[in-house]
């Protein structure tokens, strides 16, 4: 079979060099104020072989965050961090592109100096929150003024300027997995009755606000979206999932955004929403939920994507395309490291350079 992941791909003008993207990986290891040391600049040095590596989920704001030591791009502290991180990606001639959140709803006032999470509507997730203890549940948010609205955009605005200044070469908003954009996007969790509750148009209208406004920042092709259309996480749901990602694509499209990243699983071989976003969007779509290289290359030589993107793999084998690419063994994910709080488990992976030499 012809290795459709090991050929080039282009993003706008940008040509990376492999189909095997890394997914973003929330690892929480920004342990001093929220901020990339280290760590991270081994850990993304160590994977720039990938076509394109995404970051962890990263937060504009203080407002925004939802787990312990996950990184932010608002301080000047976590630019500097961030710099030193592309400056190794971009050294072994790799691509990076910033993953800007809000984490909205799911998230709990010990993180927000003792403030409620912010949300479309006061509708509590389901579950407990994540990392926290003692276990607690998700408590009821604080339904969003409606002129708070801007100073979030603003917020995301503040944090593609510092993008640029950390020198990333892609940004990715992350309007997927329960957070704060996907909050509104599904009438499950958006109950308003403004100009951002409704019909889609107005679910929608918050994330294309952000967007317009990182377009006056960066340009277009360097900008993706994240989004789920399995609706599968922090209890989205919607009454017409088709229509709503259909919606989102035809925005994305008319605005010639470099990407989409959209995390659905095969369902027969085919993606069962993205497969109509793949008709509406011209640009380039990024597949991504628990595939192994197999189904990525039949996924690719089908057309129905253009680039893969691994997560749980990428953990356990910084150098994944070239394992792909000579069908080497892949190093086993060990579960119990992936939040250890030092590099047990994220940078201690062998490589199969590595590997060969302790035989």
């Amino acid at each position: 079979m012809t290795q459709q992941l090991q050929q080039a791909f282009n993003i706008g003008s940008v040509t990376l060099p492999n189909r095997v993207v890394m997914a973003p990986l929330t690892r929480m290891r920004a342990f001093d104020a929220r901020t990339p040391g280290d760590l991270q600049v081994e850990h993304y040095r160590q994977r720039a072989s990938a076509g394109l590596i995404l970051t962890e989920a990263t937060s504009v704001s203080p407002q925004g965050v939802g787990y312990p030591n996950t990184p932010g791009i608002w301080s000047q502290a976590q630019v500097a961090g961030w710099k030193r991180v592309t400056d190794a990606v971009h050294a072994e001639g790799g691509h990076i592109a910033l993953q800007l959140w809000h984490v909205g709803r799911i998230s709990d006032p010990e993180l927000l100096d003792g403030q409620l999470p912010v949300a479309p509507s006061a509708i509590a997730p389901e579950g407990e929150v994540s990392v926290l203890r003692p276990k607690r549940p998700y408590v009821v948010p604080r339904a969003l003024e409606t002129a708070e609205i801007a100073g979030i955009v603003q917020d995301f605005v503040q944090g593609a300027r510092n993008a640029k200044a950390a020198g990333f070469d892609f940004i990715e908003v992350h309007a997927a997995n329960g957070y704060l954009f996907d909050q509104f996007l599904h009438d499950g969790s958006n109950q308003r009755t403004d100009q951002y509750g409704g019909s889609i148009e107005n679910r929608a209208r918050f994330l294309f606000e952000v967007v317009d406004a990182l377009l006056q920042e960066w340009p277009a092709e360097r900008i993706g979206v994240h989004l789920n259309p399995m609706s599968n996480t922090h209890s989205m749901h919607d009454s017409n999932p088709v229509a709503l990602f259909s919606y989102v694509a035809e925005q994305i499209e008319a605005r010639k955004l470099g990407f989409i990243f959209s995390r659905e699983e095969l369902k027969d071989g085919v993606l069962p929403i993205g497969q109509h976003m793949r008709k509406i969007y011209s640009g380039t779509f990024i597949a991504n939920d628990g595939m192994s290289q197999q189904d990525a290359e039949k996924l690719l030589a089908s057309g129905a994507a253009d680039a893969v993107a691994f997560g749980r793999v990428f953990i356990a084998n910084p150098d994944l395309p070239a394992r792909f690419a000579q069908g080497a063994a892949l190093n086993p994910l060990v579960a119990q490291t992936i939040y250890s709080a030092d590099a047990t488990g994220y940078n201690d992976y062998p490589t199969l350079d590595a590997s060969v030499a302790q035989v």
